[in-house]
């Protein structure tokens, strides 16, 4: 058992979720994440080295990201939560609209759905970072 004054391994992990610094960083990954989706979602065909073999598979794992990596760098209360579900709702579903107009792409609900388990299970495990992490940081 360690000593009471000797910072817990979860706390070293805090300057990777919490701070200015690592808002800055999630924001960089975040805009990143996006232009790489929305590019893959709207070419004719993905590329075969970037597909797990299963679309809705590669939605929900796109979503996923995404909602981690916005979560982290948009930090804020619940009703951050909110708008974060929101803007990723509008995301799966701009992409499905745009699909339609793309050749070799079909608009499919499917894939909506896929998005919004993805982004749900990225949001479920941003949560238990948050939950794990700030306390044992001493953070909000």
């Amino acid at each position: 058992m360690p000593a009471p004054d000797t910072p817990s391994r979860l706390a070293h992990a805090a300057p990777l979720v919490a701070g200015a610094r690592a808002t800055r960083t999630w924001r960089k990954i975040s805009a990143l994440l996006f232009v790489v989706v929305m590019g893959l979602a709207l070419m004719p065909q993905a590329p075969v080295e970037f597909s797990t073999g299963w679309d809705k598979l590669n939605h929900a794992l796109a979503f996923c990201a995404l909602a981690f990596a916005w979560r982290l760098g948009f930090p804020g209360g619940g009703w951050r939560w909110v708008q974060l579900g929101l803007a990723l709702f509008a995301t799966g579903g701009a992409i499905e609209i745009a699909q339609q107009f793309v050749p070799g792409r079909q608009a499919d609900w499917a894939d909506l759905l896929a998005d919004a388990i993805g982004a749900g299970i990225g949001m479920s495990m941003v949560a238990a970072v948050e939950w794990l992490v700030r306390p044992a940081a001493g953070l909000r």
